[in-house]
């Protein structure tokens, strides 16, 4: 039997990030995991491979339609499918082995297979039973069902994201039941490779929470792309047959019945916590209503010296406040104060364009009858976006309308998803749209567009 001070339960990159940062404040650390590889979700079968795949077939959607524009001449490259799995499995290699280098390098334990807590300070792996002052669970999430329907998933005809990754060959058509983020980066890599693809979405309007003009304005850009949109329908029945399945929805706003045919469906309606086999209902850990593991503002739970982070427990589902989570336990396990700042949590969506949100909405804000005011500014505006072929989208920046301190923002356009964060920055600092607005971004670039948005807030953009 080994003894820790600290046992860590999953190798996602909350779990990961957490144990690296155990191990250089000077705490002993092990890892459990059970797959092959470490990385967990995110690097194996969700992040890094999708966004590979999203790249490649951007390059060809580049090379299709853009390449002649600047004149580039030539043929249009054929997709050698194999090949780009290819390509994709290698960018996860590289980045699983990527974190076993960091384990050997801050030696850090990977105690290999699937845990269990059979009691207080105490981890099952496998035969072995290994002691730990502290144990953080860090297990993740996994697909969720399409609620109240019948659907069986058997990762060849009907789908979650881990199967829509390793498709034998690419489908004429796919049906995405749901309109949130892994649906529409999954469809828009399928959408370039030549499917037909047609989102069903439960809701009225496609990413859920997101800003109102945002939404309409990407489920433009994406319909202009080629999707095509089935909005406030419920469905029902998934029926699988020998090469293609049939999906059964009902219109919320009639009731009536429809049926679409697909060789794919994808189900991509959320994720939920992944907690099975720990042993927390004899364990006697709190959870909530929705199945996640209740915690305290120390990450701990209702009992002593057992932890959770990531997707187990409330908050967005995303890789990154997994990873501050795990950072602020480990911080906290080692005597020293650990701190996430909830309301500056990016959201980022990896199509083309891009799609980025901190903060606010214009929703949340009137919902809070706070009084606020809005600088926006078009990429059309921006000479960088217009050479590049990526005018579409815009930057708001919601600011409140006495102190001007920004509140949130919101980006439909390339690059967004870093180019948010000089916005997050800024709001971890409590600075004003002027602040923004006052500090010379470099020309041209697409940061450009961040500033006049800023300068929106004030007086005017200038290429407005």
């Amino acid at each position: 039997m080994a003894s820790y001070d600290v046992i860590i339960i999953g190798a996602g990159p909350g779990g990961y990030v957490c144990a690296i940062r155990c191990a250089q404040l000077g705490l002993k650390t092990a890892v459990v995991e059970g797959r092959e590889t470490l990385g967990g979700t995110c690097l194996n079968v969700g992040c890094i491979p999708s966004k590979a795949l999203l790249h490649a077939s951007h390059m060809l959607h580049e090379a299709e339609h853009n390449f002649a524009k600047m004149g580039l001449k030539g043929k249009s490259p054929s997709v050698d499918w194999k090949e780009m799995l290819a390509y994709k499995d290698d960018v996860i290699g590289q980045n699983t082995k990527g974190i076993e280098f960091l384990f050997k390098k801050n030696k850090v334990d990977w105690l290999k297979g699937w845990g269990s807590i059979p009691e207080a300070g105490k981890v099952k792996v496998g035969d072995d039973t290994h002691e730990a002052k502290h144990i953080v669970i860090a297990s993740g999430s996994e697909s969720a069902s399409v609620p109240g329907a019948d659907v069986t998933i058997d990762e060849k005809i009907v789908v979650t994201s881990t199967g829509a990754l390793e498709l034998p060959k690419i489908p004429k058509t796919m049906v995405v039941i749901g309109g949130g983020v892994i649906g529409l980066e999954l469809g828009s890599v399928y959408a370039r490779l030549g499917t037909s693809v047609t989102v069903v979405e439960f809701m009225d309007a496609i990413t859920p929470g997101m800003d109102g003009e945002v939404q309409k304005t990407f489920q433009r850009i994406l319909k202009k792309q080629g999707l095509d949109f089935v909005m406030g329908a419920g469905v029902h029945t998934v029926e699988t047959l020998k090469t293609k399945a049939k999906v059964a929805y009902k219109l919320r706003k009639d009731d009536s019945e429809h049926q679409i045919d697909a060789d794919v469906v994808l189900v991509a309606t959320g994720r939920k916590p992944y907690t099975e086999g720990l042993g927390l209902d004899a364990l006697g850990v709190e959870m909530t209503k929705r199945g996640q593991i209740a915690v305290g503002k120390d990450w701990q739970t209702n009992i002593k010296g057992l932890y959770a982070i990531g997707d187990v427990i409330e908050g967005p589902m995303l890789a990154h406040k997994a990873e501050d989570e795990g950072m602020a336990v480990a911080e906290v396990l080692a005597g020293k104060h650990g701190h996430v700042n909830y309301g500056v949590i990016p959201g980022v969506i990896y199509t083309h364009p891009e799609v980025a949100n901190v903060g606010e909405t214009e929703e949340t804000l009137k919902e809070q009858g706070r009084a606020y005011k809005v600088g926006k500014f078009s990429f059309m505006g921006n000479g960088r976006a217009k050479a590049n072929f990526a005018g579409d989208g815009f930057v708001k920046i919601l600011a409140d309308k006495e102190t001007d301190r920004i509140l949130g923002a919101h980006i439909i356009g390339p690059a967004a998803g870093d180019l948010i964060h000089e916005i997050c920055v800024a709001m971890e600092f409590g600075a004003s749209a002027e602040d923004l607005a006052l500090t010379c971004h470099a020309h041209p670039t697409y940061s450009e567009a961040v500033r006049e948005a800023a300068l929106a807030c004030g007086d005017g953009a200038i290429h407005a």
